[in-house]
């Protein structure tokens, strides 16, 4: 079986493409928020917790999958995952018939964002265990694929879906978990891993000797989060609510627009920006194969801090679509860089450990980014975008300092004349 995939590590790589895909469908959760909550009459940010808790849980599963995926295998982890995500849309579609938003936060939220978590970790680490020699590329092509899976929601599946079901929610939820399983499960049958081998470029004796409660007590490890963290809770404030933020600006930029008009516009821009977030998974990564980790994420949250400044001033919904489309190409940037950036820093065999570990800050910005929005839109709705823009404004400056102190440079063990950094 070995050798199958030793001559065929692209399979892996692009088997390990398609199961993100179908995790990243999550992604397309603003495409259901308004319908929920005008069907329901839940609040914005109520129903903005079950997108918060499913990336809560799904950063805190990906920590643990990181620690874990050496016992229990990739393919299993991935199997395990993709099905709990399925099973996590059926639980919401039962929720939805029941009219409880705790069960629909449970559910979809939870026990999905569990699945997802246990599954997004397998793939990254298998296709950079093959590809020593792409780390930057072939990581962010895997990722790539988590971007790419809003759109195949947004203006594939859910559609159809929602035409086969005549707009019923219930049975929408149902027939979308079962969909998503079956290229889920089969991909997840490819995610490999190569055998334990000594890398070519050996790190110094003392980076090898490295424990992973040092490496995550690091000053390093605790700024790299930190950075992820901010540029997560940038692009999610918009992956969380771009369908109603452009809806309401369209409908003031096009009075007497209907509701049908306002949701293929809110669909249409999920479905250009998740092209966005894909596409700069593999750009940023590759860039950052070139110029380096820590210079790419300077660039990404230099750029960022612009953007959100002019939105502040901008109420043509094109402009606001241009500038939400960048804000993503960098939002998935982050994701495109991040495994690389590990690897380069850490020692390779804590690869697991440590990524999985950064993937909580997926967990804090999935909580932060979404809850700024709905409280803004649900108290200050006249002023909210506003708000929140000046709220990211200020968390991109701070992670852009703290990338002012950063470099590539490998952690240094805390021995004789040796500290961590």
């Amino acid at each position: 079986m070995f050798n199958f995939f030793k001559h065929n590590r692209w399979l892996v790589a692009i088997m390990g493409t398609i199961y993100m895909v179908v995790l990243g469908t999550v992604y397309s959760w603003s495409f259901f928020q308004k319908p929920i909550v005008d069907t329901y009459g839940w609040t914005n940010s109520g129903v903005a917790w079950v997108f918060s808790t499913n990336i809560l849980f799904l950063g805190l599963s990906a920590a643990w999958s990181g620690i874990n995926l050496p016992r229990f295998g990739s393919s299993k982890l991935a199997l395990i995952g993709i099905t709990l995500y399925g099973a996590g849309f059926m639980l919401g579609g039962l929720a939805l018939k029941a009219h409880s938003l705790p069960f629909l936060i449970l559910g979809f939220g939870v026990i999905g964002g569990a699945g997802i978590g246990m599954g997004y970790v397998t793939p990254v680490v298998s296709a950079s265990k093959w590809f020593p020699d792409k780390q930057g590329f072939v990581t962010g092509m895997v990722v790539m694929g988590f971007g790419f899976g809003a759109l195949l929601m947004s203006k594939v599946i859910a559609p159809e879906v929602l035409k086969i079901t005549d707009g019923d929610m219930v049975k929408a939820f149902f027939m979308i978990g079962a969909i998503i399983l079956i290229p889920g499960l089969l991909s997840a049958l490819f995610i490999k891993q190569p055998p334990d081998v000594k890398s070519a470029s050996k790190q110094s004796e003392e980076v090898e000797q490295i424990t992973p409660r040092k490496a995550l007590l690091s000053s390093k490890f605790m700024m790299m989060w930190l950075v992820f963290f901010v540029n997560i809770t940038a692009g999610i404030m918009f992956i969380s609510f771009q369908s109603p933020l452009m809806q309401d600006l369209w409908s003031r930029f096009r009075p007497g627009s209907d509701l049908f008009q306002l949701a293929a516009v809110g669909g249409t821009l999920i479905a250009v920006s998740s092209l966005f977030n894909g596409a700069g998974r593999l750009f940023w990564g590759g860039l950052s194969d070139r110029i380096g980790r820590i210079e790419t994420f300077r660039i990404i949250l230099g750029s960022e801090i612009l953007v959100f400044i002019t939105l502040l001033f901008v109420s043509n919904p094109y402009v606001f679509a241009i500038l939400v489309c960048y804000v993503l190409l960098c939002y998935g940037g982050g994701f495109g860089t991040i495994p690389a950036f590990v690897r380069e820093v850490f020692p390779g065999r804590l690869m697991s450990v440590v990524y999985g570990a950064l993937l909580t800050a997926w967990s804090a910005g999935g909580v932060l980014g979404p809850q700024i929005v709905g409280f803004m839109k649900d108290n200050y709705p006249e002023n909210a975008s506003t708000y929140a823009f000046v709220a990211g404004t200020i968390l991109l400056t701070i992670g852009f300092i703290i990338t002012l102190l950063l470099n590539n440079k490998p952690i240094q063990q805390n021995i004789p004349g040796k500290i961590i950094r």
